[in-house]
């Protein structure tokens, strides 16, 4: 028996150690969703709390923390990725706007994860131009990826899985849980959805959801923008002019209609169907023809069409977000049964926030809140206080910066955000007193201009350089942002210049030495009316 003590000892000693491990290095499942409004999940108590599409969500947020003033750093689908690959503002990673392609060759988190021993999986929307790197596997939609039987790549090519989107994604990460990973090693998977993303085709399952609610609107619904920089005036995101009733709301092509209402007279009609097979197709007209053919016989304009068009896009697009939540409700009932629930993070977000009809808008792209806002809920058992709510201003850039210190691997000195961590341990410790924003995509989609800005617990100030203008709010007084009270009367002039200087100083730490000279007046004649 003596003899067998030191063994014993040395088992029980093994068994301490590979406990702290896992305690010290905890998976990670990262869900991410496209387009996501914080307002559109119950947890954020916004507009749509009534009809309550996310209650895996608003669970994952009881289990853990809810990051109340969670921003984006570049309001637009891959920039936002390519800041959380590397922990870097756009104008440094390279990826600034949407068409651009991202160099895998740099540092990113991934890389860095495989090499403090973590297995790395990435599956769903990457739209970053190039092949992932830092992965042991991916499997990636092609482009923006179809609602409908998606086309993927992987290591092994391009090929059709038949299915929706959400769900086949939600599948292939089931997959990679259940036999792709090596069971002896944390792992980190990306788990990214394509929904909600334009043109927010829901799942069979869900197309009749919603069709006996009226959904809240949202008191901007008909904003004029008067006191806007003009740019506000003269894009091109409006639900009145906009929003195609055939290509985005898959309403019935009617000609005669006033094209100016933003009805299309194309009788092709459906051209997002594609992809269905016979059978798939069939459902979605057998929801969609009735509908359609009471709008036939009673053709709406004005306000009345405005308001028909924001019912079909806000109750297409929850019906997404509700199979985005359903995946949620999928992977976290498995970590339960596999028994990997306490040793696993999970954490929820989207790649920015979304205009549902806000401002009168949609899409996102702005500095305003609905699009600048993106959700961050995480869960970190033995860890975070369940049921907490975290104030500190946030952002995506912090993400790699906080993957790195869960998984105990050293943070580069070049990264830019700042580990969670500490926040999510519920230390108290000094943070940012403002966040930096940039967007670089103009002339471009929707036309909205080039700007950068700075945000405080309070106020916003929102520099559109190339045609100077500028717009700050009294967050405080005027969460809605309907009053831009740049150049006006008020005592307001202290504090914006103190924006201003700290604007300045942000774009010094930051390293953004974009030219912010207004642009020559031949130049601004031309985009500006």
């Amino acid at each position: 028996m003596r003899r067998l003590l030191p063994f014993f000892c040395l088992l029980a000693a093994l068994c301490v150690a590979t406990v702290t491990r896992a305690a010290d290095r905890p998976n990670i499942l990262f869900v991410f969703s496209d387009d996501h409004a914080p307002h559109a999940i119950g947890a954020y108590d916004g507009l749509f709390k009534s009809v309550n599409p996310t209650p895996n969500i608003d669970k994952l947020a009881e289990q853990g923390m809810l990051f109340q003033n969670s921003f984006c750093t570049n309001s637009i689908c891959g920039p936002s990725r390519a800041v959380i690959q590397t922990g870097k503002h756009s104008h440094l990673n390279g990826f600034m706007r949407n068409g651009n392609k991202f160099d895998g060759d740099q540092q990113t988190f991934p890389k860095l994860l495989r090499k403090a021993g973590y297995q790395t999986a990435m599956i769903g929307k990457w739209h970053l131009g190039t092949d992932p790197q830092g992965f042991d596997y991916w499997d990636v939609l092609v482009g923006q990826g179809e609602y409908y039987n998606p086309r993927l790549k992987s290591t092994k090519g391009v090929r059709g899985v038949e299915g929706y989107c959400t769900d086949v994604v939600t599948d292939l990460a089931l997959d990679w849980l259940k036999s792709g990973r090596d069971a002896d090693k944390p792992f980190m998977l990306m788990c990214q959805h394509k929904a909600p993303h334009r043109t927010w085709m829901p799942a069979a399952r869900h197309l009749h959801l919603y069709d006996d609610v009226e959904i809240p609107e949202p008191e901007t619904l008909f904003d004029d923008w008067k006191d806007n920089a003009f740019g506000a005036r003269e894009q091109e995101m409006t639900v009145r002019e906009h929003l195609n009733i055939v290509y985005d709301l898959f309403g019935p092509p009617i000609n005669g209609w006033d094209p100016d209402a933003g009805v299309s007279v194309d009788k092709s009609g459906f051209r997002n169907l594609k992809t269905m097979t016979p059978e798939q197709l069939k459902t979605w007209n057998d929801a969609y023809g009735p509908k359609n053919a009471e709008l036939e016989k009673a053709p709406l304009k004005g306000d009345a069409l405005v308001r028909w068009k924001f019912q079909r896009y806000a109750k297409n697009y929850l019906r997404c977000v509700k199979g985005v939540d359903e995946s949620l409700g999928t992977l976290t009932a498995y970590l339960d049964e596999a028994g990997l629930a306490d040793d696993t993070i999970v954490i929820y977000s989207s790649d920015q926030g979304f205009y549902v009809g806000d401002h009168g808008w949609y899409d996102k792209r702005w500095m305003y809140e609905e699009s600048l806002k993106m959700p961050l809920i995480v869960k970190w058992p033995g860890v975070t206080q369940a049921g907490t709510v975290d104030e500190h201003l946030v952002q995506n850039l912090d993400y790699a910066e906080t993957f790195l210190e869960i998984a105990g691997a050293p943070v580069p000195d070049d990264m830019q955000g700042r580990s969670l961590v500490p926040l999510l341990k519920g230390e108290k410790v000094e943070w940012r007193d403002a966040i930096y924003y940039q967007y670089f995509e103009y002339p471009g989609y929707h036309m909205v201009p080039k700007h950068v800005g700075v945000r405080t617990a309070d106020a916003k100030l929102m520099h559109f350089y190339e045609f100077d203008e500028w717009e700050f709010y009294d967050l405080a007084k005027d969460p809605e942002e309907e009053h831009n009270l740049y150049g006006k009367k008020g005592g307001h002039q202290k504090t914006i210049a103190a924006l201003k200087g700290r604007l300045a100083e942000l774009r010094e730490q930051y390293a953004d030495d974009t030219d912010l000279r207004p642009r020559p007046a031949e130049w601004q004649k031309k985009y500006r009316p």
